[in-house]
């Protein structure tokens, strides 16, 4: 049965279209408003506010707490200062995704792991013979995003002054509107932006208070599709949609590795043993198959396509979330994964798995789509992830 999350009171009387998606088997806005692109633009332009309570969310703590992370994510946690967040992904044996996520030092020995999927068994199970203990505090433990150029300017307004000068992926112990909080200068859309973490009995007193103080800055509720366009735009993986876990896939052609989704400087090889560290080793030795990368597809060629059916350019207006194929000389070379029209951009983007060969920046390569029943291929640019990038993210 679907949940509400701790601020499921504050989030379903705004919610005027009742939109829900699922998310990690809790109720997420889709969007607040008939159309997401209000709130998208108060991503880039103002600010918004975002519900990421569904994520799952682990405490690690006890002497071994930095020697289990270490054996299990890709990233050298022994480099993570208290204060600082990780992302990282963590592998399987044999050097392919299981899932990707935040890690947060908390203190000396106490670490808070996020995730898009369960992984407590697979945590348990790395954690044998370790003086260490992993607590699922999911469900107890409220989470906000606040993002957007004006975030910094309304956390201001309710926090202590301390916060304006936090650096990005670092955390403090805070309070917010008199809240007792961690905040993190971490986000999913590539923009200016904050996350703010506090217990769950303590999520509608956060909520009021960071809308109250966002007012007049045009603060605004944001839901999962307005959230989709912006991390796109950011060039940021979704689990199964960009890629599937290894844990779930059905055959090899299923996975990745982090070298194949864009993240090999998040592998540390120099660490020492971790799972999955001999065939990333190999994998970087020979080089991946696949790359991951950025799609721009030229307009002037998809506009003559739906021209020529007597018909105006028809692009979704939120995140075409399905497999399309990519070609190159008459032969399939990759996919798009996740494809969108961006408001910021102009531009008709997608997020793309291409083999090696054909990944070089400026390469052409031909992305299908369907006019009037009719399928087509148009050109598309390969281009540098992420499509989107402002200073005043690391500002």
């Amino acid at each position: 049965m679907l949940r509400g999350t701790p601020f499921h009171t504050r989030t379903a009387p705004l919610n005027q279209t009742q939109s829900w998606r699922r998310w990690a088997g809790c109720l997420a806005a889709g969007s607040y408003e008939l159309s997401p692109e209000r709130e998208y633009w108060a991503v880039r332009n103002s600010a918004a506010l975002f519900d990421i309570s569904p994520l799952y969310k682990y405490l690690i703590t006890g002497p071994d707490a930095a020697r289990l992370l270490n054996r299990v994510v890709t990233r050298d946690v022994g480099r993570c200062a208290v204060g600082q967040v990780l992302y990282t992904p963590w592998c399987d044996a044999a050097g392919k995704v299981l899932d990707d996520g935040t890690l947060a030092r908390l203190d000396e020995q106490t670490y808070r792991l996020t995730a898009a999927d369960p992984n407590l068994r697979w945590l348990s199970q790395n954690a044998a013979g370790l003086q260490v203990t992993i607590t699922d505090i999911s469900a107890s433990t409220a989470a906000l995003a606040l993002q957007g150029p004006f975030s910094r300017e309304i956390l201001a307004q309710i926090a202590p002054p301390e916060v304006r000068q936090l650096k990005y992926f670092r955390l403090i112990q805070t309070t917010v509107g008199g809240v007792p909080a961690a905040v993190s200068r971490t986000g999913y859309t590539g923009d200016l932006g904050y996350e703010i973490w506090t217990e769950a009995g303590h999520a509608e007193r956060l909520w009021d208070a960071l809308l109250a103080a966002g007012r007049p800055y045009g603060l605004a509720p944001a839901g999962i599709l307005a959230l989709d366009i912006a991390r796109v735009e950011a060039g940021l993986l979704l689990l199964e949609v960009d890629y599937q876990s290894a844990r779930h896939a059905l055959i090899e052609a299923q996975k990745s590795s982090p070298y194949e989704l864009g993240l090999g400087w998040a592998v540390a090889l120099d660490k020492g043993g971790f799972v999955g560290r001999a065939a990333l080793q190999a994998e970087q030795a020979r080089g991946p198959a696949w790359q991951f990368v950025g799609l721009a597809v030229e307009w002037d060629n998809l506009e003559r396509l739906y021209a020529a059916e007597g018909l105006p350019p028809q692009l979704p207006a939120v995140t075409q979330r399905t497999s399309v194929p990519v070609a190159a000389l008459g032969q399939q070379v990759g996919y798009a994964t996740s494809l969108v029209w961006s408001p910021l951009l102009k531009q008709f983007i997608a997020l793309a798995h291409l083999e090696s060969a054909r990944a070089q920046p400026d390469s052409l390569v031909m992305l299908e789509v369907t006019v009037q029943h009719h399928r087509r291929y148009t050109p598309a640019r390969v281009v540098k992830l992420p499509f989107f990038d402002p200073e005043r993210k690391r500002q």
